[in-house]
């Protein structure tokens, strides 16, 4: 059956994912209201809850996936990766469904996810309040122009991440950066004259400014590359019809580059310098590998998973 013949199929999927987070967001209602006690060994039990029964509603939308799409492709992955230890984790941004689709192949394979939230999410009913019952860190959005006129403000996303980072030294943790800081569109990589096939150019100081706070407690970097099925509609939306079973997702563990750790990213030149190298050859590599997913050859290939361990 073609997906434009399955928008039931995306209607009755999108309603079990929002009836799925409502029940466990009515379930975790008490949690979250008592993550509010102004007392900081409360805050972090109750965090720490929170993270507990998310974990189970990551799980419950696995079983969903199962259910209402059962030909999904096999992850592949080069590593070893363990639930014990705290991870950054790299990923290319093309839509929403990135989240739940990192949710699902992450799940029960490393720490519960926490991502770098626009400001603005915070807002969202039910997703902005549960994300910050679990210290999601919720950064604001400068234009070029504010930025230029106040660059003070450039410091504050800084300052952010570093206290966010500051509290996921207390458990193990896999934190997310979309390194592009949007969703890739070929209008948005000619604009900014991405040097990229399938990225935008990676913004480096967040990035930099974790390594700072907790890059030695990083047992490496899980390097994610998401490539969907071509769609002639929302990516999310052919996601949610089951039009991406052919979708390919590819991971591997790099180590954590032990001399970009301790840096000073917004004032040492030369470092400065290092770092964007450092970044910029990861790139390369993932848009190399996106380009070699999307050849006809690997179209056509079955994926086997390359998994050492899944602890």
């Amino acid at each position: 059956m073609r997906t434009s013949d399955r928008h039931w199929l995306g209607v009755v999927t999108f309603i079990s994912l929002v009836v799925c987070i409502s029940t466990w967001f009515a379930i975790m209602t008490p949690l979250v209201i008592l993550r509010t006690v102004p007392v900081y060994r409360i805050q972090r039990i109750f965090a720490r809850l929170n993270v507990k029964f998310a974990t189970f509603w990551v799980g419950s939308n696995q079983l969903l996936y199962k259910v209402l799409h059962p030909r999904i492709r096999p992850i592949e992955i080069e590593g070893t990766l363990k639930r014990n230890k705290s991870y950054m984790v790299l990923s290319n941004h093309q839509s929403w469904a990135d989240i739940l689709v990192l949710f699902n192949a992450m799940h029960k394979r490393l720490p519960f996810l926490r991502f770098f939230l626009k400001q603005e999410l915070i807002w969202v009913p039910i997703v902005g309040v549960i994300c910050w019952a679990m210290d999601f860190p919720f950064m604001r959005r400068y234009s070029a122009e504010k930025l230029a006129r106040n660059p003070e403000l450039a410091s504050k996303d800084l300052e952010t991440a570093r206290k966010a980072c500051e509290i996921y030294k207390l458990d193990p943790v896999a934190v997310v950066n979309f390194a592009e800081g949007t969703r890739f569109s070929p209008k948005k990589a000619k604009r900014s004259k991405s040097p990229y096939r399938h990225l935008l150019k990676p913004k480096y100081a967040g990035l930099s400014a974790a390594f700072n706070a907790m890059g030695e407690q990083f047992a490496g970097i899980v390097d994610i590359t998401i490539d969907y099925d071509p769609c002639g509609r929302s990516i999310a939306w052919s996601w949610l019809c089951g039009g991406q079973s052919g979708a390919r997702v590819h991971v591997r563990v790099i180590p954590v580059p032990q001399h970009l750790i301790a840096g000073n990213y917004r004032e040492d030149a030369a470092f400065r310098q290092e770092f964007k190298q450092w970044l910029d050859g990861v790139w390369a590599e993932k848009d190399a590998r996106l380009q070699a997913l999307r050849s006809p050859q690997a179209a056509g290939a079955t994926v086997t998973s390359h998994e050492t361990e899944a602890a």
